[in-house]
């Protein structure tokens, strides 16, 4: 198990589409198990495998409370089949825009299908905090952030700082 270097913005592979996992075999329970310590060591509550530059379709998430056990879960090729009408707005953050968060409104219930480290096919409803992580997880697949959810002018700004930052390190850019 071994913690990851995260992909911070503005760098362009956080716009990738990840792929879908063909099979799950003992290299994708070794990156699962990377992941969640790369999460667990951030730390955070969800991570995306394109988030340490894996274009894959698949997250890991542990919304436990600090002191509760830990309760981490993996997702594989996750789809949202469902949303409910009821909105949900929390303060968002990620570990690829560190130390910034805004409120995004997002369904406050969903349902998604997945596979898990067995390789079986499931299905799950999700409220509340587990379901913005795994909207704002999913997003990732798909080249979306979370800033994309907020104004225009906010995310621009947001951009240019962490832009600005990046050619401070030398990184690439957008």
């Amino acid at each position: 198990m071994t913690i990851k270097p995260l992909i911070i913005l503005p760098d362009p592979v956080l716009r990738q589409l990840s792929k879908p996992v063909e099979t799950v075999d003992a290299d994708v329970r070794r990156l699962a198990d990377d992941m969640l310590d790369t999460m667990y060591d951030a730390p955070g509550i969800g991570l995306a495998a394109i988030q340490i530059g894996i274009p894959r379709q698949m997250l890991v998430i542990d919304v436990s409370k600090d002191g509760d056990e830990k309760q981490p879960l993996v997702f594989i090729n996750p789809k949202i089949l469902t949303t409910s009408d009821e909105p949900s707005v929390y303060e968002e953050g990620c570990l690829s825009i560190p130390d910034y968060y805004a409120e995004v409104e997002r369904p406050a219930a969903i349902t998604i299908e997945y596979i898990d480290l067995e390789g079986k096919k499931l299905t799950a409803k999700a409220d509340g905090l587990l379901a913005t992580c795994l909207q704002h997880e999913i997003d990732h697949l798909n080249g979306v952030l979370f800033i994309d959810h907020i104004s225009k002018l906010k995310r621009e700004m947001v951009i240019r700082k962490f832009t600005k930052a990046a050619k401070t390190r030398g990184a690439k850019a957008i």
